[in-house]
């Protein structure tokens, strides 16, 4: 965001508390958040971290499946997007990977954490490919990962099979991450065993799970509508968020496979607390979690970033009761407008 002030109903700090201020920004970094008796014509929240995406997929964005069972969708190396994606021009790649950025950043994302495919040449096309104003960490593999940030690993895969890919990530620094518990238990051991930074899905973790994961502190990165999507869940109880949350879990938020789903985070947390019944600053702790990965908090305080999004929240804010429920639930992407990052 350029220097200068911003003023509106701010959801601040860890508890995101809304208050009316105006906040001073320079250099990119909140310098003073300072009371305001003006009236607020704007809110003012901090921009997302969606914390699991697969952009590239957009190429086979809601291409039809006819009940097939997950694997066969995205399983490497021949699951339909593995065979979509590399019938696809790089340049209708990049193409693709670009817009959905570009409607990333408009609905209010700020970063994302992408497991991106097709090996060093799949990561420098999305480096390519980067629009201003959004910052992704990678996640690459079949060597994508030396020019990545991190080694991203698939579940469908034995974990046995890329241990020596994860030793020689971790000897050049870079950061693991795995799916595990998507559809079943039997890999959660496995996924636990390489020591990950983080893990993505969980959805049939059990208690078990549960305590290494907050233990160990491990973070878990959900994505809801994507496990309701493609039939990895029809209940409330997995993922066990709310068990997750009690035991103490670092959770963060994510949308998964653009194939399949708007990469949308107003969307992912309308859901999200709709259906798992998560208060509004725990469904935005986890939107904003993911933050850390880039080394701060993605709060409005003052010393932090100025990752935020400008809204126009229409008739909530007259009538609304709960400021932040009316943020995650009501007013949706269509309320932004401006994403500073």
């Amino acid at each position: 965001m350029p220097d200068g002030e911003v003023q509106g109903l701010a959801f601040c700090g860890e508890t995101f508390s809304p208050r009316n201020v105006s906040i001073s920004i320079e250099k990119g970094s909140i310098t003073c958040i300072a009371e305001s008796k003006k009236p607020v014509t704007r809110w003012i929240a901090p921009a997302f971290f969606n914390a699991h995406t697969h952009i590239a997929d957009t190429v086979a964005m809601d291409t039809p499946v006819g009940g097939r069972p997950l694997a066969d969708l995205v399983a490497p190396p021949d699951g339909l997007k593995h065979r979509i994606l590399r019938a696809t021009p790089d340049v209708r790649l990049s193409a693709a990977m670009q817009e959905t950025m570009q409607f990333m950043h408009a609905t209010g994302t700020a970063a994302f954490a992408e497991f991106r495919e097709g090996g060093e040449d799949g990561v420098r096309l999305l480096q390519q490919a980067v629009i201003p104003g959004i910052h992704p960490v990678i996640f690459g593999r079949d060597g994508g990962e030396f020019s990545a940030d991190g080694l991203g690993l698939s579940s469908a895969k034995h974990p046995a099979a890329d241990l020596a890919a994860v030793e020689r990530a971790r000897a050049a620094g870079k950061r693991i991450a795995i799916h595990a518990g998507e559809a079943g238990t039997k890999d959660i051991d496995d996924a636990f065993a390489l020591d990950p930074d983080f893990i993505i899905h969980a959805t049939y973790f059990e208690d078990r799970h549960i305590r290494e994961a907050a233990d160990r502190n491990i973070p878990l990165v959900l994505c809801p509508r994507s496990n309701w999507i493609l039939g990895g869940t029809t209940t409330a109880a997995r993922p066990p968020v709310r068990k997750m949350i009690d035991a103490g879990c670092t959770l963060w938020l994510g949308t998964d496979n653009v194939m399949f789903v708007a990469p949308d985070m107003f969307a992912e947390c309308a859901f999200l607390t709709t259906v798992y019944k998560t208060s509004p600053e725990e469904t935005l702790t986890m939107a904003t979690g993911g933050f850390s990965l880039l080394g701060h908090r993605g709060i409005i305080e003052e010393g932090e970033p100025a990752n935020l999004i400008c809204l126009d929240p229409g008739y909530a804010k007259e009538w609304t009761q709960s400021p932040a429920l009316s943020l995650v639930s009501r007013i949706g992407s269509r309320s932004v407008r401006a994403v500073y990052g």
